[in-house]
């Protein structure tokens, strides 16, 4: 990571040549880079850990927001410092998380291998109970007393009936507790696998989770039809915003793309300002269903400012790829990603947006 403070506190000659010849340019393209990174870290946290990515990501996009007017070498030194915390607090903070997480599967572990034990125990205390009722029976042929015969049945059968309700109980016991165990740490599995599916800025599932969705229903055979979907001119609603009110515009837009879908649509964040939909029908069919979904979506919306909310038009550009036969899951994204920038170039030349 560039020092700016070094930069601003440093002797200009020492500087390199292109430098030194106009410092004026060059500072204010060193704080943009400084801002993209932050930017950058923040999206990276949110992939390495999705349940305290976001939070990192909240405090970096604020200092971002704040080196806006930054010039001087204390708010650039503050702001520094405010990273380091930042990132050191969030590792700490990550670290502990994963630890808990490890933690939670090896005490699953440890109650599975202990239930294990007891019902071996509980087989080996009944064994011997039994060896000691056969024992007992053995002895019973030799007598020829029948009324000691009947005594020694009867006892035999209550120890025998003691000792098997014994073992149902217990036995009984030992899978009720480890069932409830198991369920507890399922459901906490499930949690942080859902979590984990799911994109922590918009809520909808992630490029990782689309992907292996996408692969399964292309073994099925079935027609399958991908859909990229691109906001036209986001970069500058960040540039002229903020990202604060670019990352609000992607909440409201994704909820609406959710909105919009049917039950039996994959809708999932690709990466920046691009959506991926995952339609079970053919070309012809899929067009209706984007053209509906489009004139949802795409309008103007109301980003809350830092004084007044800002309005904002949005207009997206979508490309359609139906799968051909035998066609692979990256050839299908190739060609809906091609068809997504042809429309978006017509529209930059003001074109009629081309159709797939």
């Amino acid at each position: 990571m560039i020092s700016l403070k070094k930069y601003l506190d440093s002797d200009k000659s020492e500087l390199p040549r292109v430098i030194h010849q106009d410092p004026r340019e060059v500072l204010p393209a060193a704080i943009k880079a400084y801002r993209s990174a932050l930017v950058e870290m923040g999206s990276c946290s949110t992939d390495a850990c999705p349940a305290l990515g976001n939070d990192l990501k909240r405090e970096l996009g604020r200092l971002e927001i704040g080196l806006a007017s930054v010039m001087n070498c204390e708010q650039v030194e503050t702001t520094q410092k405010n990273v380091q915390e930042q990132l050191q607090d969030w590792g700490r903070r990550t670290a502990a998380h994963y630890r808990q997480t490890t933690g939670e599967v090896k005490d699953l572990l440890l109650v599975m291998a202990r239930t294990a034990e007891a019902v071996g125990e509980r087989d080996q205390r009944c064994a011997g109970q039994l060896s000691n009722v056969t024992t007992r029976l053995e002895r019973i042929a030799s007598l020829e007393d029948l009324a000691e015969i009947r005594v020694s049945i009867e006892q035999s059968a209550t120890e025998l009936k003691c000792s098997l309700d014994r073992m149902a109980a217990e036995g009984k016991a030992a899978v009720e507790q480890l069932r409830a165990e198991v369920s507890l740490y399922q459901a906490k599995l499930e949690i942080a696998e859902e979590t984990a599916s799911r994109d922590s800025l918009t809520g909808l599932r992630n490029r990782v989770w689309m992907e292996a969705q996408i692969e399964r229903r292309l073994a099925r055979n079935g027609p399958l039809t991908l859909a990229i979907v691109d906001i036209d001119k986001f970069k500058a609603v960040n540039d002229e915003h903020g990202h604060l009110v670019g990352d609000e515009l992607l909440r409201m837009f994704a909820g609406e793309l959710q909105s919009a879908s049917r039950s039996t649509d994959l809708i999932g964040r690709w990466g920046g300002d691009e959506f991926i939909l995952a339609l079970e029908c053919r070309l012809e069919e899929a067009r209706t269903q984007i053209d509906r979904l489009s004139a949802w979506a795409c309008g103007s919306y109301k980003v809350g400012g830092s004084v007044v909310p800002i309005e904002i038009d949005v207009e997206a550009s979508i490309g359609l790829a139906e799968r051909a036969p035998e066609e692979s899951m990256a050839s299908m994204l190739t060609r809906a990603d091609a068809e997504m920038y042809r429309q978006k170039n017509a529209s930059r030349n003001g074109r009629k947006r081309l159709r797939t």
